[in-house]
């Protein structure tokens, strides 16, 4: 198999990995609650906090970050195996697993995630410190109007100029632009919200013991 194919079998893998729908497969697994119908309806971990409680939330938002962040990771590895010091196949892995998540082909490419939690288990393999750089926005963000969509817009924002200034790779602001856009544009009726004062503010279900 040629190095060409390797690249696109490995970038087909992070689609179909980005694609995997963790957040209703837990609920369906251990609970009763339905993420696609209850709540907001997005199958994230916010969501899946918010109907089903916050285990499963930290259960789907682990899950998501890490179906970003291992073809990323293999994507870097084989490029290392081969001596090779390009960093386009790792951006690219990066974003076919956002757009799994996105535009999930398991459900015909509806009912996709909003991509925060895979962009960041994907561009923490290309630079945790970007990325981290990136969730201290979103921790100042959630800690000041407790609206996670506000907040994931704010270390969108912030993520692409944080990948220049860390990496200084043109290739990896480019990935981390395309993510940021798709991200913003799936976050466009929460932005709505926002303007018009309507966004609600998060609050974890909590169980009765």
């Amino acid at each position: 198999m040629t190095a060409f194919l390797v690249d696109i079998a490995l970038l087909l893998l992070a689609y179909l990995l980005g694609s995997i729908p963790f957040g209703p497969a837990l609920t369906r697994l251990f609970s009763a609650a339905d993420v696609r119908s209850q709540g907001s309806g997005n199958i994230g971990a916010t969501n899946v906090a918010r109907v089903a409680g916050p285990l499963l939330g930290i259960g789907t938002l682990v899950a998501d970050i890490l179906k970003g962040l291992l073809p990323v990771l293999l994507a870097m590895a084989l490029k290392k195996a081969a001596g090779a010091s390009d960093a386009s196949l790792a951006a690219a892995a990066a974003l076919a697993a956002v757009l799994g998540h996105v535009f999930p082909v398991y459900t015909r490419f509806k009912g996709g995630g909003k991509g925060v939690a895979t962009a960041a288990g994907a561009f923490a393999a290309i630079s945790v410190w970007a990325v981290l750089i990136s969730l201290v926005a979103f921790g100042l963000v959630v800690g000041l109007t407790r609206r996670v969509s506000a907040a994931s817009l704010s270390a969108t924002v912030i993520l692409p100029p944080a990948l220049w200034f860390i990496t200084g790779s043109p290739t990896m602001f480019a990935a981390g632009t395309v993510g940021a856009a798709l991200i913003t544009f799936r976050h466009r009726d929460n932005i709505r919200r926002l303007l018009a004062g309507t966004e609600p503010a998060f609050k974890a279900k909590r169980h009765r013991q």
